[in-house]
């Protein structure tokens, strides 16, 4: 081959090699899973067990679950990896459901099981689903508290896990329990034992880019102190309420009955099982706060359902604390309502923020009047959950992220299901996510291989086009 030849091939090859280089270190990078929602019943048949007539039971959702369609449960804010050369796929989901039954004379139950933080982990066309549970044994009673059990593996027969979208999704994997499952299920249910299917939608974040070298910057300032009112106390510089009124109500405002709605205006936030009121400002001094917020909830539905509860309020004195809100409804129109109380003892600041957690709620007499006699003066409401900030720096609790709405979009690589296969339809969905386009590796290494041979190709034809015109010519 001549000199030039050579050294044109060698050029070629080397920009191949550098242009294959960063896209395959690139791809073979896990990507961050940050935001999304897990939905799954758990095993719906239970559920009818535990609130039937033989355990008169009942079920209660922690840490901002909610419920979705007819008997699944949504969990929230996905965090994890995925690897789409790999398919390999783990994220974790918050939220949990405890389920209460056969209450004995003294006020226990016999039947109290806990499942939450849910956790996919998919290697290839493996998965688990793994939980926290805590189980109490239903001949001796002993409670045990079990962190991420292998509960159920995941059934994913011709599910193919790469893609490199910015959505990973999966609709209705079928659950099975597992021998470990069984065991922390407090033996209700045997290994092997079918669970309800599992559907999933997570969105992925670019793969990281080579970070740009940027000036150093000054150190940061010291956090601010507490800023007084004038009257005394702390200022209140920012806030939020997550309340979800309560959860029965919601499913009756958007079931059949109601046909409803609600709609969220004023800068309200919806999180699936609760609504944040933000924008708080107030004051905070020795223990008690007096703190008012933005946004509005209006539900609206059939049969003269109309409520709009708008200008939320909450005071805490002594311990006690009272949510108030605005009301606009058939049988009430009135100002700073006290809707609920809950308890709130012991308030104090910690990293500049004031915060009350999922504390139980009571409705009122001037509340149960709100809705129009639907539920009683004591009724358990929706736990309630605030925190304030009282330094510019501090950060408030994160709204649940339920991630982007799945997509129907099939992923470059999702396996072919024939008629009969309901089980899975896999999405590693193609959006956009400014990063390589979704090929693989080895067929954009192709198409470079094919440019760098035509360019070849390209030179001895044009060598041999052209008499000799010297011996260093002939190479």
């Amino acid at each position: 081959m001549p000199a030039r030849l050579r050294a044109l091939v060698t050029v070629v090859c080397a920009a191949v090699l550098g242009a294959l280089l960063p896209m395959t270190a690139a791809h073979a990078e896990s990507r961050t899973v940050q935001g999304g929602r897990l939905d799954w019943g758990i095993k719906s048949s239970f559920q009818s067990y535990v609130t039937g007539p033989i355990a008169k039971g009942s079920y209660s959702l922690t840490g901002g679950a909610a419920t979705v369609g007819g008997s699944a449960f949504r969990f929230h804010s996905a965090t994890g990896a995925y690897d789409g050369d790999r398919g390999s796929f783990r994220a974790g989901f918050f939220g949990g459901v405890r389920f209460l039954g056969h209450r004995t004379s003294g006020g226990a139950h016999q039947l109290d099981l806990t499942i939450s933080r849910p956790t996919v982990s998919i290697t290839g066309a493996t998965g688990t689903l793994l939980v926290d549970v805590t189980s109490k044994a239903k001949d001796t009673g002993a409670v045990t508290t079990s962190r991420q059990v292998p509960f159920a593996t995941l059934s994913l027969g011709g599910v193919d896990m790469r893609g490199a979208g910015g959505t990973v999704a999966l609709a209705g994997v079928p659950a099975t329990l597992t021998a470990q499952g069984a065991r922390s299920f407090a033996g209700y249910y045997t290994a092997g034992t079918a669970l309800d299917p599992v559907s999933l939608s997570a969105d992925v974040e670019a793969a990281a880019r080579q970070p740009e070298q940027k000036p150093s910057s000054t150190p940061a300032a010291p956090a601010e102190s507490p800023k007084a009112t004038a009257a005394g106390g702390d200022a209140v510089r920012d806030g939020a309420v997550d309340w979800g009124v309560r959860r029965t109500f919601r499913e009756y405002v958007t079931g059949d009955i109601a046909d409803g709605e609600w709609t969220l205006s004023a800068g309200a936030q919806d999180g699936g099982a609760l609504f944040r009121f933000p924008g708080g400002t107030g004051t905070f001094q020795d223990g008690g706060l007096t703190a008012a917020f933005k946004g509005a909830v209006h539900f609206t539905g059939a049969h003269g359902l109309d409520l709009k509860l708008s200008a939320v309020r909450v005071t805490v004195e002594d311990g006690a604390g009272t949510l108030y809100a605005d009301v606009a409804a058939p049988d009430l129109d009135a100002r700073k309502v006290p809707l609920v109380t809950f308890t709130a003892k012991g308030l104090k600041a910690t990293g500049g923020v004031v915060k009350v957690t999922e504390a139980p709620a009571k409705l009122t007499a001037r509340g149960a009047e709100a809705f129009g006699g639907m539920y009683r003066a004591g009724t358990a409401m929706d736990p309630l959950s605030l925190a304030v900030a009282l330094t510019a720096g501090a950060e408030l609790p994160a709204l649940p992220d339920l991630g982007s709405e799945p997509t129907a979009q099939p992923s470059p690589r999702a396996a072919k299901t024939g008629p009969a296969d309901t089980s899975a339809a896999p999405v590693a969905s193609a959006t956009d996510d400014g990063d390589f386009p979704a090929l693989p590796v080895s067929l954009t290494a192709g198409a470079l291989l094919l440019a760098a041979a035509a360019l070849v190709t390209v030179a001895l034809r044009r060598r041999r086009a052209r008499p000799a015109t010297s011996p260093a010519d002939e190479g």
